[in-house]
């Protein structure tokens, strides 16, 4: 069963709807979607880890169905937002703090996750690591990634590991970064 299961999609709010988008990510896949604009590719994200509900069409993370089971969803995927995080190094263990208690994982393991995975991530900006780090410190099984930074691409799927990967992008070349191992475990869809 994939970790995400998404079937002709579609979110209603002012100004055009999104979708319908169609996907399956199964585990340890990564899955890189170009969309036709920012929009889109955000609402998307939101719906792939049961954040936004679909208004129509159906999103199942693992087996869980957001409109009735978002905490469960919420377990198993973490969401990195495009926005960098306002916070500097000294905030960063009362954020990992935080984001343990959101998750209900033990804090001073949370702490320890989180260092190991600012190494993995070296070289990326602290603004946009940091988001990364909060999604993972869970270990969740499907990491959801709106819009990311494709300079860092590399060191997000190092730090990603064998999880499963599912990325919103704007353009082609954005979302052919987040696969470049162009094997069978990852795809680029349009």
């Amino acid at each position: 069963m994939p970790v995400l299961r998404m079937r002709d999609a579609r979110f209603f709010a002012r100004g055009a709807p999104v979708g319908p988008v169609t996907v399956d990510v199964a585990a340890g896949e990564r899955v890189a979607r170009a969309f036709p604009s920012a929009r889109d590719a955000a609402i998307t994200a939101l719906m792939a880890c049961g954040i936004v509900r679909a208004g129509a069409g159906s999103v199942l993370v693992e087996e869980y169905d957001p409109r009735v089971q978002g905490a469960h969803c919420k377990r198993v995927a973490g969401f990195v937002p495009h926005s960098p995080l306002a916070i500097d190094e000294s905030e960063f263990e009362r954020y990992v703090t935080y984001r343990a208690a959101l998750w209900d994982v033990d804090p001073m393991r949370a702490i320890a996750h989180a260092k190991l995975l600012l190494e993995r991530l070296d070289g990326v900006h602290e603004a946009f690591a940091y988001p990364i780090v909060g999604a993972l410190i869970a270990s969740p099984k499907l990491l959801v990634l709106d819009r990311p930074q494709s300079a860092y691409a590399g060191a997000i799927l190092a730090a990603a590991g064998p999880r499963a990967v599912f990325s919103t992008h704007v353009n082609d070349d954005a979302a052919a970064a987040f696969a470049p191992a162009r094997d069978d475990r990852t795809v680029v869809l349009r």
